[in-house]
């Protein structure tokens, strides 16, 4: 058993006291069969006046924070301890009419994957360019296989670059630059999968970096982005492409959604001059103890 546990901190400083309005946090993991959240604590300063929680329109929990004071910092800490099943390789259980691609999902199943599928930016012509290295017209491949491909594309030709500033390049941008961060990452990945048919959804969460017993791995000390693809008879299958990772093994994942913009951590508002914003700062640690042993 591999137990998880993951500190979060994120402070906002002003010039001057600032009136704080309402802020979303998505910090909070899903529970299911491969991860169980043990405990989940939140602690905001300066103290809220209301802390309410929803699951907005993709399941996810989101929890609303509102404010009636003012101040010139704001800090949140969510602290989170959660059982992890690690699955060391996709299990891939495909159904006999998807096992090679091209393939259409089933009429039982399309209705609800159909926002899954449409193209985030269908007039960038870049990705099915890039796509024709590994896709041939009018040939068959297997489904499993060319999706690891893709997975595998994305991990060794771009290089991973940290980005401070909000928001996620296009997949056009992401090609032309050859680099990016996880959330640009991801995104491409889905693009390149929904301009071939598949349904993909974005994923945040965090990641952990066995510093002491393995390589490195990227986007760790903040928060991680990923995706997920739905192959009949395997559901929704995790794709890293920033770690080349497929399936769950060292994933936590929070929240799901059909664009990277409805799955920000951490979002909010306040009264004040532009100007007064003086920087965000973001930590994250994630640690795990293995059979009692703290790592």
């Amino acid at each position: 058993m591999t137990i998880f546990s993951v500190l979060h901190k994120t402070v906002y400083r002003y010039k001057n006291p600032v009136r704080l309005g309402l802020h979303e946090l998505l910090v909070r993991p899903r529970d299911s069969f491969d991860q169980r959240l043990l405990d989940c604590r939140l602690k905001v300063t300066p103290a809220p006046a209301e802390v309410r929680w929803i699951h907005d329109v993709f399941g996810n929990c989101v929890t609303l924070v509102d404010f009636a004071t003012r101040s010139d910092a704001l800090e949140f800490e969510s602290t989170i301890r959660l059982d992890h099943t690690p699955e060391n390789a996709p299990d891939f259980r495909i159904e006999d009419y998807a096992r090679l691609h091209p393939f259409s999902y089933s009429a039982d199943e399309l209705p609800d994957l159909g926002a899954y599928v449409r193209r985030h930016y269908p007039e960038e012509t870049e990705v099915e360019a890039w796509l024709s290295r590994f896709v041939a017209t009018g040939v068959s491949q297997p489904t499993g296989r060319l999706l690891m491909t893709l997975n595998e594309a994305i991990a060794e030709s771009f290089s991973y670059k940290r980005r401070a500033s909000p928001g996620t390049q296009t997949p056009g941008e992401t090609l032309e630059t050859q680099q990016g961060t996880c959330r640009d990452f991801a995104l491409l990945m889905m693009e390149a999968a929904r301009s071939l048919g598949f349904a993909a959804r974005f994923v945040t969460g965090y990641i952990y970096v066995p510093t002491r017993d393995g390589p490195l791995r990227l986007g760790g000390g903040s928060t991680h982005a990923w995706c997920q693809i739905y192959v009949p008879g395997s559901g929704w299958i995790e794709f890293d492409p920033t770690n080349g990772i497929v399936g769950n093994r060292d994933l936590i994942r929070v929240g799901v959604a059909r664009t990277p913009q409805q799955a920000i951590p951490l979002s909010g508002t306040y009264w004040g001059d532009a100007d007064e914003e003086l920087g965000m700062e973001v930590s994250v640690n994630v640690k795990t103890e293995v059979t009692g042993v703290s790592k």
